[in-house]
């Protein structure tokens, strides 16, 4: 029997011996991220970076999906009063481009550089839709295990913006697939991101987790703090081929586009290219933020 954490919206488990399983519990959304989950994944990987018997790390997503990406519906009322700030960017509630900067910095950017560099090696378990910010979660894993329904999509060019926050594209496909992936905004499957070296291992899906779950066994049945420094040792590879600096210029590429959508739609994307079955929830949201805002000037 699993030992099993459970809070809102994320699952910590220990199915075997020194082995983490961090869940996302949203299946109903399509483990789509908004704060709530954010924080509660961090909460969950900070725990299984602190218990010294976890030596490797399973992210898994309930449902049909691993994610949906950023949960475009809005964070259901919370707002940064109900959880803990864990970087070290504030003014979320500034004026202009500063707020948002500063809350993308903290719950995308950093957020996942924080997940990438954890100490033991980890592994996402992928089935269905990676879609956006579900590649984020994905890509911070050191391995990644697919189903062979999964399928891998970055669609927001066509809200007019280049790529998620956490550009890792060429460091996952390569520059012509990247290239390919982000102009056409089209999904590709497990089978083809195995092929560009994206995806280590394609399984059915019934196979999905126990295939996972040996692998991961394979991997802590090495020695710990070997683990620890030899992921190190692969990170800062790419690191010195100048992945955080490309981080950082396209992050402040994502933030020039959000400031341009906003001066011609008004608001950070283009809601031409938003899906239908979240458009007018986004627009809805928008006029009302606009409404309070204008409000609160009078």
């Amino acid at each position: 029997m699993t030992d099993a954490t459970i809070a809102a919206q994320v699952r910590y488990e220990t199915p075997a011996p020194h082995i983490a399983r961090i869940v996302m519990a949203r299946p109903e959304a399509h483990n789509a991220q908004g704060l709530q989950m954010t924080y509660e994944l961090n909460a969950a990987f900070d725990r299984a970076a602190q218990d010294n018997d976890i030596k490797v790390v399973i992210l898994a997503g309930d449902g049909r999906n691993f994610s949906a990406g950023h949960d475009l519906s809005g964070d259901g009322g919370k707002t940064w009063q109900d959880f803990p700030v864990v970087g070290t960017w504030a003014g979320f509630d500034a004026k202009g481009a500063e707020a948002r900067y500063g809350r993308e910095m903290e719950i995308y950017l950093e957020m996942c550089e924080r997940w990438r560099a954890l100490s033991k090696p980890t592994i996402a378990q992928v089935q269905g839709k990676c879609i956006a910010g579900g590649l984020m979660l994905a890509w911070v894993c050191d391995l990644i295990i697919a189903s062979e329904d999964a399928t891998f999509k970055d669609p927001v060019i066509d809200f007019g913006i280049c790529g998620v926050e956490f550009f890792n594209h060429p460091w996952e496909l390569g520059i012509r697939k990247a290239k390919e992936f982000l102009f056409t905004a089209e999904e590709i499957t497990a089978q083809e991101a195995a092929s560009c070296g994206m995806v280590n291992r394609v399984v059915p899906r019934d196979d999905l987790a126990s295939v996972t779950l040996a692998l991961a066994a394979k991997v802590a049945s090495k020695p710990a703090f070997a683990l620890k420094a030899t992921k190190q040792a692969l990170n800062h590879v790419q690191d010195v081929q100048g992945r955080r600096n490309a981080q950082m210029h396209a992050f402040s590429l994502h933030h020039l586009l959000h400031t341009h959508n906003e001066l011609v739609y008004g608001m950070p994307m283009d809601p031409n290219g938003l899906p239908e079955t979240v458009r007018e929830k986004v627009l809805a949201r928008v006029a009302k933020a606009k409404a309070e805002a204008a409000k609160a000037a009078e």
